[in-house]
Parts: C-alpha cells; structure tokens; sequence
C-alpha cells in the first residue's frame, strides 16, 4: 500500500476533488461512510453516515484501500487510522476529516440539528465525545484507566506502514489529540473561507518530500489551538457533550448514575488535564522518531525533582534545523559524535531545541545525561541546534524553553518550584551556550 503519510491522502482528496469523480458528496463526507465518524454524538451532529459508494475510478485500487483502512474506526485501537505529517507529528484521520465536514457545511449554511442542550458542532465531532468519554470511564476504574496518551512511533519515518503505541493506550492518542486539534483549526478556517480539500490540506501540513525550509502551520498546532479555544470554552464544551450523550440510546447507559455536578466535575478535569498535556506542554519527539540508536549499559535513574536547568548550544551543527528531517538527522549525528568519539552512553543532553517548533527527547526526563561535567545528576541539560554566538534562536524556540517546557516541567513535578538556571559556561571552562544565547537567558525566571 501506499505509505501512511498526510503526502499519500493529500494524493487521494486531489483524485477524489478531480472533476470526473463519481461519487456524489465531499470528501469528508465520502469519509463518513467508510467509518471515519460514527459514534453516538457524531451520528447527532452530522445524521447518519451515507452509503459505502462503488470504489472511485479516480482511485487506484491501493489508494482506496488504504483510504478505507485508514478510516475504518477501531475504537479499541484508534492509532490504526493515522498517518506521519512531514513536520514529524502523526495525525487521525477521522477527527481531522469530521472537522473539515462541519467546516464546509458551516460555510454552506447547512442547517445542524438542534441538539439539547447546544452544542459546538465543531468540537463536538472532533475532540469533545472522545474526552468526556475517556474520563467518564476512567472515573470507575480507580484512578487506573489512562485518559490521554501515549505518543508512538512508526516502523520507518520514509515509508510509514506500521505504528505502534509507545505505553497503554487511551481512547485519546497523541495522534487522535493531533487530529483533533487540526479538525478543529481548519473546520474553523473553512467556515470562513472555503478552499478545496487537498490544497488546504498541503498548506497546512506542507508536503513530505523535504524541500521546505521552513515550519508548517501545522507545527504550531498548540498553539493556535490554545488561542483559538481558550480555557473555559473546551471545559463548557466537554459538559454539554456529556448532558447529550445522557440522552442518546446508546451511551444513556453509561451516565445513568452520574449527577450534574459530576458530569461539571468530569468536564473540568477533562479540559484541565488535555490543555495540560498538549497545549502547555511542548511536543517532544521521542528517539525512536528521530532514529536513535540503543542507550549504551544501563542508564541510571534521576531524583525527580531536580533543582537545577543547565542551557547549552550544539556549536556543530551550527545552523538551526528548521525541518523534522533535518532535525532528525542533527540528532542522529550528535548520538554519533558522543557515543563513537567521546565514546560516551548515548547523547548527553536530556533535550535538544529545534527550530521546526518541536523538542527532541535526548536521555529525557528520567535518566542522568552527559551535559554539564560534576551536574548531570542534578539538572537537566537542554541544548539548541546551532551556534548561537552571535545570533539569538527564533523567538519561537526561545519561547518553546522559556514558556514552555519549564513551566510544564514544574507543574509535572519533574523540576522544583524554584530551580535555578545557569549557562553551561557558569559550570565549566567553555563558551557554551554563546555569548547571545547567554545573555537571553539572564532575562530568564530562575536564572542566578
């Protein structure tokens, strides 16, 4: 089959928007009936799905295939239905495309049903159901169920066939949150400005074959989502979803006991922990992603918290990586030169800072790294590509440190309330992080 990439289903939405298609109907819409969004709440806000149509002619027999794959949802493992963005993040299909319908049927002024109480029919289909129900379950099993989570990693980064979930699964996968997200910035964008499918689609993500040297939009996913949904918008949301789902045949069941407050508490706690997780929190690319080799001995444990925050530069490479490729493959160069030349465990530092948006796991929160000679044990070490003696990084990645990863690693509990921050010069004989980066960072909350 065709790889499980965004390229692949940009290909098929620009075969299927041609104009000798012989469906009637949209894409997502044509998404529909093979699967994509066919729970309870979904069926509520955008009816029944239409017929499964004859395989198009405009498909080739391996396209539709995987379409329908994709597709088809699994609620037991919804990672089936996702495919590899170029910008390193995997996407679900389903909540992506159910976005886009009520997108297009916004602009199109379809009449929504009315469904009491009201709901945001754009959330509704996209991320709402999936986690009011995900807490909802979890608030039987003591506290033991996973409500989101966990990332995971493909086979191959160049051909994407298979992806497997990196710990237990949750009805909400990084990539169901990715997709979700996404469903809901760009139905957003549609109910404004309608543009056909695969040109959207190929704006956002940009196109995998590399040649970009610059971040796509989707890459600030969590941010824009933030923005655009603020806090108390997905808490309202998420309850008027759950006093929906009380009165449809096939979830009354699972809120028959559960009071108001309950399902205001449950609302809470769901908008809470998903802000928390993916748009506080920075994305961090795991090393399977960006092709790690295997951690050399045994890694030794860190103390959680730690007190301390070591920044560094790379100095080579000495240019910012601006693409998941090319950070991947700074990555994999730095591993290279710790592990055979400095003849070290693995990467020293705990992360590194691209400047594609994303951070890249190096020993991570819980192992002790090889940063900051006599400290490794005490902080962590978070370095940026490139050579930033004279020239500061992009005020995003400057950002994505500062905004970011500190402040979620505080609230995870993996560094002290108030930790100190230093540059790797104040620990030892080196010029590291370079003179601009250094003099960032003295503006910084916890710098001594």
């Amino acid at each position: 089959l065709p790889p499980r990439h965004m390229d692949s289903v940009v290909r098929i939405v620009e075969a299927l928007e041609s104009t000798d298609h012989d469906f009637t109907g949209t894409v997502p819409e044509l998404a529909r009936a093979l699967g994509g969004c066919s729970t309870p709440g979904c069926r509520a806000v955008l009816g029944e799905p239409p017929d499964v149509p004859p395989a198009p002619r405009t498909l080739s027999r391996e396209q539709w295939l995987l379409f329908t794959q994709l597709l088809h949802q699994d609620a037991a493992a919804p990672e089936r239905g996702v495919v590899l963005a170029p910008d390193g993040s995997t996407v679900a299909l389903g909540p992506l495309l159910a976005g886009i319908e009520v997108g297009l049927k916004r602009a199109a002024g379809w009449p929504f049903p009315t469904v009491e109480p009201p709901i945001d029919a754009l959330y509704a289909v996209t991320i709402t159901e999936v986690l009011g129900t995900s807490f909802l379950l979890a608030r039987d099993g003591a506290g033991n169920r996973t409500t989101l989570g966990p990332d995971g990693c493909w086979d191959d980064v160049d051909d994407p066939q298979n992806y497997t979930l990196l710990g237990p699964p949750s009805p909400i996968p990084d990539a169901v949150a990715n997709g979700a997200m996404d469903g809901v910035l760009l139905g957003a964008h549609l109910a404004q400005a309608p543009v056909p499918l695969a040109d959207l689609l190929r704006g956002y993500y940009g196109t995998g074959n590399g040649t970009e040297k610059e971040r796509p939009p989707s890459s600030y996913r969590r941010q824009d989502f933030g923005v655009l949904t603020g806090p108390g918008k997905l808490e309202e949301e998420v309850a008027a979803m759950l006093r929906v789902l009380r009165v449809l045949p096939p979830t009354q069941e699972l809120l028959e006991d559960v009071g108001p407050e309950e399902v205001v508490a449950i609302a809470r706690q769901a908008a809470q922990d998903f802000t928390e997780v993916y748009v506080e929190c920075p994305a961090i690319v795991p090393r399977c992603m960006w092709g790690a080799r295997p951690y050399r001995g045994t890694p030794k444990p860190l103390t959680l918290p730690l007190g301390s925050v070591y920044i560094h530069h790379t100095f080579i490479p000495s240019a910012p990586c601006r693409t998941f490729t090319a950070c991947a493959e700074d990555m994999r160069a730095m591993q290279r030169f710790h592990q055979d030349t400095r003849g070290w465990d693995d990467i020293g530092y705990s992360f590194v800072v691209g400047s594609d948006g994303y951070l890249y796991q190096g020993r991570g929160w819980h192992w002790v790294g090889a940063h900051t000679k006599g400290y490794n044990s005490k902080g962590y070490g978070v370095s940026y590509v490139g050579d930033f003696s004279a020239t500061l990084p992009d005020p995003d990645a400057i950002a994505l440190v500062r905004d970011r990863l500190l402040p979620c690693a505080v609230r995870t509990g993996r560094l002290h309330r108030n930790y100190t921050l230093r540059g790797h010069r104040q620990m030892g004989r080196t010029d590291c992080p370079g003179n601009s980066l250094f003099h960032e960072i003295e503006t910084w909350h916890g710098f001594e």
